[in-house]
């Protein structure tokens, strides 16, 4: 698997501000500039694009934004918050207070077929329970009925009394409701209701990352909505990206425990709809990319990382779902303009 690379010697942390720079002299400026007009320009079909940013080797590099949007605009995350649940599933395991291959404690799973249910099923969307992930208002979809429906008040809830389709571990399925059962199970853990949660979201992820602008959003039973809903600034979601990039360290500390990122980046599955993604534990893979984690959202919001370039790239927009694609192949030029580090030394 490729290794992480270190945080460059001399360079500044970016807890209080990115060290901005125009891209080292082994960028392909060219080739970088024509992706990053091409977003900026893209027909209004292919929607809009709101913030784009890429961190080389421990700096700023690359920066443009959207209408109406500038540097200080806070975005949603959509479900790139799901990553952000993993994290702190990741601390957890840290402070010995989650064993993931332990039956997750869900009250709806008591006394029935569902007890089978591991934090580790959760993590990698292998529950076998139910859940249909769509977003369009004319079709049967579990996701909208949870966060605007039936589910409005209490989405774990909701999530964890659906029907147990498939024996746990056996079939793979996107569920925006797995996560928030994950949320709540975290927010139990920790104590304290929704204050508990987000003083140890503030204490122990966002303010070490130096994401003052991060706002997480909860649901009416208290509930961290894991699953879609923290906003933040683009820089900020940059941030998110390097302390995987670092392999869970950041500013020096050690915020996530060894072997963790390796563990989520790990693929269980392949996502059959195009590009294809591969999925770890609450991440995404980019397959064409070597030992890359990413977190994804709804309209296009991507935080990629990829170890084998040194690099973060984040891009938040409002893009169609038939467009995604298109979007994505013009990252992909973003990333591929940047060099592969050395020999892409690999590592465990």
């Amino acid at each position: 698997m490729i290794a992480f690379p270190e945080h460059p010697a001399n360079e500044p942390w970016p807890t209080a501000q990115w060290h901005t720079s125009s891209p080292a002299p082994d960028v392909d400026t060219g080739a970088l500039s024509a992706a990053l007009r091409d977003i900026r320009e893209a027909p209004p079909d292919d929607g809009v694009s709101l913030a784009v940013l890429a961190v080389h080797r421990g700096r700023l590099v690359a920066e443009q934004y959207g209408p109406e949007t500038d540097v200080d605009t806070t975005l949603i995350s959509w479900s790139m918050a799901k990553t952000m649940t993993q994290a702190v599933f990741g601390m957890l395991v840290g402070d010995g207070l989650i064993d993931i291959d332990a039956p997750a404690a869900v009250p709806e799973f008591v006394g029935t077929a569902k007890a089978a249910i591991t934090v580790r099923h959760l993590l990698a969307m292998t529950s076998g329970l139910d859940f249909i992930e769509d977003y369009v208002d004319d079709s049967t979809s579990h996701c909208l009925d949870m966060l605007f429906g039936a589910g409005i008040d209490d989405h774990a809830n909701y999530a964890a009394s659906q029907r147990l389709l498939h024996a746990p571990g056996e079939v793979w399925n996107y569920s925006s409701g797995t996560t928030n059962i994950l949320a709540r199970l975290a927010g139990d853990v920790i104590g304290g209701g929704e204050a508990g949660m987000r003083a140890f979201l503030h204490h122990r992820l966002f303010a070490p990352l130096g994401m003052r602008s991060a706002v997480p959003k909860f649901d009416t039973a208290g509930t961290f909505v894991g699953s879609s809903y923290v906003y933040a600034r683009a820089r900020d979601f940059a941030r998110f990206g390097y302390l995987y990039l670092r392999d869970g360290v950041f500013d020096e500390h050690r915020l996530l425990p060894p072997g963790w990122v390796n563990y989520v980046r790990t693929p269980v599955a392949v996502d059959p709809d195009p590009p294809q993604f591969g999925y770890g534990a609450q991440c995404w893979i980019w397959p064409d990319q070597p030992g890359s984690l990413a977190a994804h959202g709804y309209e296009g919001q991507y935080i990629v990382v990829v170890p084998e370039r040194d690099l973060v790239v984040v891009h938040l927009g409002k893009v169609p779902a038939d467009r995604r694609l298109a979007l994505v192949m013009k990252l992909r030029r973003v990333i591929n303009a940047f060099p592969v580090v050395g020999a892409a030394a690999t590592g465990t």
